[in-house]
C-alpha cells in the first residue's frame, strides 16, 4: 500500500509534465506521419472514433469506481449547490460561450458555430477525471453529470436551434440549421457516460459483497487508479495526432480558436469556485461546482459537428480544438483549485 500511494504521488505530481509529452507526441506524430490520422480515422464506427472512445471510458472507470453510489441522494438534498451547479451549467455557459464566439469569430461563421456548439454541450465525461485529481466530491461530480446528462438528452436539440439558428440571425450574423435527434443525443451520453458509470457502480456493487468495503478503497482502488492517466495520455495522442498535421499547418486558425475557448474556461471556473464559496460549499463541493462548468462534453460537440455540417467542415475542425485547448488548461486550473484549497480552507 505505502508503494503505491509513493508511485501514484509521483505520477500526479508530474502529470502536467505528462500531458504535454503526450500532446507534443501526439501533434509530431500526426504531422510527420500523415497516414496516422487516417489510421485512428479508420477505426471509427459513424461520428464515434473508438479509440478515442475506449480511452475516456477506462480513464473514467476508476473515479467512477470510488464514487459512493449509496451516498448519491445526498447531492440533490443541498438545492442551493443543484440550483447554482444549473444556471452555471445550462444559462451562463451557453451564453458565455455564445458571447465569445460572436465578439472572436464573427467573421469566421463555421468557427463560430463550432465554438457554440462547444458551450451548449455540458460535460458529462472528463469533468469526472479533472474533480478527482483537484480532489473534489466524487458524488457530488457523479450526481450533477448525471442530471447534466439527462438536460442533454432533453433539451441540446432546442438550445441548438436558439443559439446557432434563432440568436445569430437576431445579431445580423449568418445562422446554421442542426437537425440533430433526442436519439442521437442519448446514444452519445450512453457510450461516453452510461458505459463507465454502470462498469464503476457494478464493480463497487459485487466487489463490496465479495469482499468488504475496506479492502475495496485500500486495496483494489489504488490498484485501478493509474488506468486514469494511462487512459487520459493515449486519449490525448490520438486527439493531437489526428489533427497534428493541421495545428502545424495552419496555427494561426487554431489561436484564433483557442483564445475565445481559453477565456471560457478561465472565467467559468473562477465565476463558480467563487460562487461555491459564496453560498458556504466546502472546498469539494465548490471544486466539483467550478469544474463541472468549466468543462465541456467535447464528444458531443464533435459528433454533432461532423453528423450536421461534416468531418472536414469549420465547425467540426473548430470542435476537434475544443479538447485540444481544455485538456491544457484544465489540467492548470486543477493546480489553482489545489492552491486555492490550500489558501482558503488551509488543508494540505
Amino acid at each position: 500500500m505505502p508503494e503505491d500511494r509513493k508511485r501514484l504521488s509521483f505520477l500526479d505530481r508530474y502529470l502536467t509534465l505528462w500531458i504535454f509529452a503526450a500532446m507534443l507526441a501526439g501533434v509530431l506524430s500526426g504531422y510527420f506521419f500523415p497516414r496516422m490520422a487516417d489510421f485512428w480515422n479508420g477505426l471509427s464506427r459513424g461520428t464515434t472514433n473508438i479509440p478515442i472512445a475506449i480511452g475516456l471510458i477506462v480513464m473514467m472507470y476508476p473515479p467512477l469506481a470510488k464514487v459512493r453510489y449509496e451516498e448519491l441522494k445526498d447531492v440533490f438534498r443541498n438545492r442551493k449547490v443543484l440550483i447554482l451547479s444549473l444556471i452555471q451549467n445550462w444559462i451562463v455557459g451557453p451564453v458565455l460561450m455564445f458571447l465569445l464566439a460572436i465578439i472572436f469569430l464573427r467573421d469566421y461563421p463555421h468557427y463560430m458555430a463550432g465554438l457554440i456548439l462547444i458551450g451548449l454541450a455540458r460535460c458529462i465525461a472528463m469533468v469526472i477525471v479533472w474533480n478527482d485529481l483537484a480532489r473534489g466530491d466524487n458524488e457530488y461530480a457523479a450526481g450533477l453529470v448525471a442530471f447534466n446528462s439527462i438536460f442533454q438528452v432533453l433539451f441540446f436539440s432546442i438550445y441548438a436551434y436558439v443559439f446557432i439558428t434563432l440568436l445569430p440571425r437576431w445579431f445580423g450574423l449568418e445562422s446554421f440549421e442542426v437537425d440533430i435527434t433526442m436519439g442521437e443525443i442519448a446514444k452519445s451520453v450512453f457510450i461516453y457516460l452510461g458505459i463507465p458509470f454502470l462498469a464503476g457502480f457494478l464493480t463497487r456493487f459485487i466487489l463490496i459483497r465479495v469482499k468488504d468495503k475496506t479492502w475495496y478503497h485500500s486495496k483494489f482502488i489504488p490498484r485501478i487508479s493509474p488506468l486514469t492517466l494511462v487512459a487520459l495520455l493515449f486519449t490525448i495522442f490520438v486527439m493531437f495526432s489526428l489533427k497534428g498535421e493541421y495545428i502545424v499547418k495552419i496555427p494561426l486558425d487554431v489561436v484564433r480558436i483557442a483564445i475565445p475557448l481559453v477565456i471560457y474556461f478561465v472565467i467559468m471556473f473562477l465565476v463558480s469556485f467563487f460562487m461555491g464559496k459564496k453560498i458556504g460549499a466546502d472546498y469539494p463541493k465548490t471544486t466539483t461546482i467550478a469544474f463541472t462548468a468549466a468543462s465541456n462534453n467535447f464528444e458531443l460537440a464533435i459528433a454533432v459537428a461532423v453528423a450536421v455540417f461534416g468531418i472536414a467542415s469549420g465547425e467540426a475542425f473548430a470542435a476537434v480544438i475544443g479538447p485540444l485547448v481544455e485538456v491544457p488548461v484544465l489540467i492548470m486550473l486543477v493546480s489553482v483549485a489545489l492552491w486555492f484549497r490550500r489558501r482558503y480552507w488551509h488543508q494540505a
